[in-house]
């Protein structure tokens, strides 16, 4: 009997799709495949087919598997398939892939750094990506990774952003995954149902293709040569499954139920019976053929997994190099086990049901043996466990009953992976290594699991789960841990607390943390308590919290500089920095950058993505400029950090806003907040909030506005820093947006009241600008309270000091210096943010108009186009009003004003005036300018009049350069 069949049967359909893709991969229209099927259904042999089809076209071949031994391993099958790159003798040039190659030292040994560098599946998505285009040949590359049903949330992570960027390319991504449950599953058929992959699902086989099936394993013709009653053995018990097929017809013929004579193949006796204990037996037959060293071995294969290393098998053993490649050598003969290419010197089991048999052999006491001996083995032949070694190794010691050992391998596995990265695996080896060591008699080691898992659980944005150790951490208490231990372990909960927003929760772990420190002082570590202690006291709602958290952080950084704790130092002086901003911005910047030396220094990535943050943040807020901010946040991106990417989404949500780009800012805001909602980033969540009640606001929308502030209740925005921007950015320009400027002025008194008693480092609320132009114009207000606001460096802020401007170009018009108010309001013409610049025009008006300065006709123009353009009626009306007043009569708005340049338009110029003007350019007399625009040549000459009295033009030809002037510029 044949061992397999020559051929696929009943596969044709997809051999022809997959050779389609193929082809069209080797045209550089790659893409992906996903084959999708039952175990056992014949998922690997198509995907061996494909790669050998790839093959003997010229395309090159990765091929990677998922493993099934204990948790998922970080990218392992991705490894598994770019190792093979360099096994060649021949790897890629790492040079070609620029900032991409450090990267990729998560997934290959040769380029690893030793540093954290990333764990941004898209970062590490757009480096494989640029791998594999390098290493393609000219006819293509097949990447080819089987059972990602196993795969682990990292290496899914990379191929989702694979799975949208090969559209393009000479590659092919083919991964086989099972039809059970899994993310796996979720990734393909979310990929099908968007069009950036195709689904292969395997059917089992028919009825006739199960006798074809049988006919070609007997060797004969045609199914008819098989006895019928094998044939309806095979159908009704395998259920269409061709390794079921392949097994049963083993055992059938392993019973002496089917037997071959002169005239062919024949039934002898009863081919029914029990399927699994038939297949069970079956297969220990045949272990049983290979003698008992034979069954040792591969008792002791099993052990290990579906995949095992012959290294440590041998050693477990003591098997000899002979023996032991007999013995694999039968076992490939005898259908039981198959090398594991691509990976060298490892070897597989065909089925899982090959190992359940070989356990039925065993005593619960001999597996927990082989796997005690299999642990020794992995721990001899590679001391630092490194790779996966170290969850091998962790999974076997589980198996031998050592809660202890297997749970101390976890966690210095899941160190591991938090460390690069994958926080997925961190939180699932760590959690894994806290439950083994949770009852034991060594606190000390379950403490450190602990510390790495609380951060881990915070960057992973599950803070539900975090607190909830909280239980855990009293059972430490009196345990006997050292007490500057449970102060680092209730410190770093109160780490994930501030992350997550929630002050109080953090400050009851600072309190229990003190509590051990109490009992035996330890400075340096009171010094990291007192730079967690700072920062949620900059969170805690009250009125000394700014004072409270300086104190604090100069507790800190005193101490960090006498201990040497660098981490703790950088921490201190970025938050005296925010805190100081307000008094003294260059020492602020002083601050900033002693910090970011300290971290360079100190090689500490994180804390120089913050201080890069912060320096960016504080560009943005005294001169518009984001450019710091989006470095900062390609930066956060390369390190993984997700709570300062999206932190760094909502500042740019909010300079969107103010910018007027309304639509841009809605969508960018929509996204960001979904995700830090789903992460329960409570202060993301509240600022981004924020950003979109101001938008709402900017478009005179009340109702959408107050919708967004309510939904700040249920994120804790009473006393929360977001909280006067709600009443300053929002609510006071909506009032003015409405023409209630009483409403806007009893809005800012809100926002003093509420930095009163919660003080603010978020400096945009409006009592350093807005209110100080409204007070003026009111006259509540006067030249001391202008000296006492400009005199602080939050005026100085962009956003603040138009409104500052305004309010001194006021006073002045008032002081009879009419010259200076109109150059100051001149100098607010230059500023980026559209909607301040335009409402600030319309609120001086009036003033310039009261007081005889300026030129509040141009500029209630200028506003009343703005705000008609934005559909606010009530200030585009009160704009028209006071055009009234000054005796200007208005022209009705017509399609095409917007194509008026602004300063034509502020100059009360016409949509056909505008028409007139341009064609002057050409010097047409009178009538070729009625011709071309279909009038009289009297109207034409009555709209030339009406240009050179509106633009200052001092006769036609000056009139006509004019025009020339503006067509050259591009206007």
């Amino acid at each position: 009997m044949r061992s397999h069949t020559r051929s696929l049967v009943g596969r044709d359909p997809q051999l022809e799709q997959l050779g389609n893709a193929l082809a069209d991969a080797r045209q550089g229209r790659g893409g992906v495949v996903f084959v999708v099927g039952e175990a056992g259904v014949g998922k690997s042999r198509l995907g061996a087919e494909a790669a050998g089809g790839a093959l003997n076209d010229g395309m090159r071949v990765l091929r990677g598997r998922s493993s099934t031994t204990g948790p998922a391993v970080p990218f392992r099958p991705l490894t598994e398939a770019l190792m093979s790159l360099f096994r060649s003798g021949d790897p890629p040039d790492g040079v070609l892939l620029g900032p991409y190659r450090p990267a990729l030292g998560q997934l290959i040994p040769d380029w690893y750094t030793g540093e954290r560098e990333s764990s941004s599946m898209v970062v590490l998505g757009e480096a494989v990506l640029r791998l594999l285009l390098a290493s393609a040949p000219e006819q293509g590359l097949l990447l080819l990774l089987e059972d990602l049903h196993d795969a682990d949330p990292e290496t899914l992570g990379v191929l989702e952003y694979l799975v949208d960027n090969l559209e393009h390319t000479p590659l092919l991504l083919l991964a086989t995954v099972r039809t059970d449950f899994s993310d796996a599953l979720d990734l393909a058929q979310s990929a099908r149902r968007r069009g950036a992959a195709a689904l292969l699902e395997l059917p089992p086989l028919t009825r006739a293709q199960t006798g074809a099936m049988a006919a070609a394993q007997l060797g004969v013709a045609s199914p008819e040569e098989v006895p019928e009653a094998v044939l309806q053995r095979l159908w009704e018990d395998s259920a269409g499954s061709p390794y079921l097929i392949e097994e049963l017809l083993q055992s059938i013929i392993g019973t002496g139920a089917l037997v071959q004579g002169p005239d062919g193949w024949r039934a002898v006796g009863d081919a029914r019976g029990d399927v699994s204990s038939t297949l069970a037996r079956g297969i220990l037959r045949r272990i049983d053929r290979l003698g008992a060293q034979g069954l040792t071995l591969l008792s002791a294969a099993a052990v290990l997994g579906r995949r095992f290393p012959l290294t440590v098998l041998q050693r477990m053993t003591d098997i000899d190099d002979r023996a032991l490649l007999t013995h694999l050598h039968a076992g490939v003969a005898a259908r039981l086990v198959i090398p594991d290419e691509p990976a060298p010197d490892w070897y597989s089991f065909r089925h899982s049901l090959s190992i359940e048999a070989l356990f039925t052999q065993m005593t619960t006491g001999q597996r927990a043996e082989l796997a005690r001996r299999g642990a020794e083995a992995v721990e001899e032949l590679h001391p630092g466990l490194e790779g996966d070694w170290c969850v091998f190794a962790a999974g076997l010691r589980g198996e031998a009953g050592d809660r202890e050992r297997a749970g101390d391998l976890f966690a210095r596995a899941g160190a591991r992976a938090l460390a690069t990265g994958a926080l997925s695996s961190a939180v699932a080896l760590l959690t894994r290594a806290e439950g083994l060591l949770a009852g034991g008699g060594r606190p000390q080691a379950r403490a450190e699991v602990l510390e790495n898992l609380l951060p881990a659980l915070a960057e992973a944005g599950d803070f539900t789960r975090a607190f909830d150790l909280v239980d855990d951490l009293r059972t430490l208490d009196g345990s006997g841990l050292s007490p500057a231990r449970l102060a680092t372990v209730h410190t770093r909960l109160a780490k994930v607390a501030h992350l997550a927003g929630r002050w109080s929760d953090g400050n009851r772990q600072i309190e229990r943390a003190r509590a051990e420190l109490a009992l035996a002082p330890d400075e340096a570590e009171a010094a990291a308590v007192d730079v967690t202690a700072a920062y949620l006291a900059l969170d805690t709602p009250g009125p000394g919290r700014t004072q409270q958290a300086e104190t604090l952080a100069l507790s800190a950084a005193a101490a960090a500089e006498h201990h040497k704790l660098p981490v703790v130092a950088c921490q201190a002086w970025q938050l005296l920095a925010t805190v100081v901003r307000e008094r003294d911005p260059d020492r602020a910047r002083a601050m900033l950058e002693q910090a970011g030396e300290t971290a360079e220094r100190h090689r500490l990535p994180l804390q120089r993505m913050y201080v890069m943050t912060r320096l960016g943040g504080n560009a943005w807020l005294a001169e518009g400029d984001s450019a710091g901010l989006r470095e900062a946040r390609e930066e956060a991106l390369r390190l993984g950090s997700v709570n300062v990417v999206h932190t760094v989404d909502g500042i740019l949500v909010l300079d969107a806003v103010l910018r007027g780009g309304y639509a841009a800012a809605g969508e960018a805001a929509a996204k960001c907040l979904a995700v830090v909602r789903r992460l329960r980033f409570a202060p993301t969540v509240r600022y981004v909030l924020t950003a979109q009640a101001t938008l709402a606001a900017h478009l005179g929308d009340r109702a959408e506005m107050e919708a967004r502030l309510a939904d700040l209740t249920e994120w804790d925005g009473a006393g929360s820093q977001e909280e006067p921007l709600g009443y300053g950015l929002a609510r006071a320009f909506c009032a003015l947006l409405e023409e209630n400027r009483e409403r806007a002025a009893e809005e800012l008194r809100t926002v003093r009241a509420l930095e009163a008693d919660n003080p603010s480092t978020f400096h945009l609320s409006g009592t350093h600008g807005l209110g100080l132009l409204l007070d003026v114009l009111s006259g509540a207000a006067g030249r001391e309270r202008y000296r006492e606001v400009t005199a602080t460096a939050t005026s100085r802020l962009r956003w603040n000091r138009q409104f500052v401007t305004l309010a001194d170009a006021v006073l002045l018009g008032a002081e009879g210096e009419g010259a200076r108010a109109s150059a100051r309001v001149a100098e607010t013409q230059s500023e980026p943010y559209a909607m301040a610049r335009h409402l600030g025009l319309r609120l001086v008006a009036d003033a310039a108009r009261r007081d005889g300065w300026g030129d509040p006709v141009s500029w209630l123009r200028q506003a009343e186009h703005h705000f008609h353009e934005l559909n606010v009626p009530p200030v585009s009306n009160a704009c028209r009003a006071g055009l009234r007043q000054l005796g200007v009569s208005l022209h009705q708005h017509r399609s095409g004003t917007s194509g008026i340049p602004e300063e034509l338009r502020a100059q009360g110029v016409t949509v056909r005036e505008y028409e007139v003007f341009r064609l002057l350019a050409e010097r047409l007399s009178n009538k070729d300018l009625a011709d071309r625009l279909f009038i009289s040549p009297r109207t034409a000459e009555k709209h030339i009049a009406s240009l050179m009295a509106k633009v200052g033009a001092t006769n036609r030809a000056n009139l006509c350069a004019r025009s020339a002037a503006f067509r050259t510029s591009g206007t």
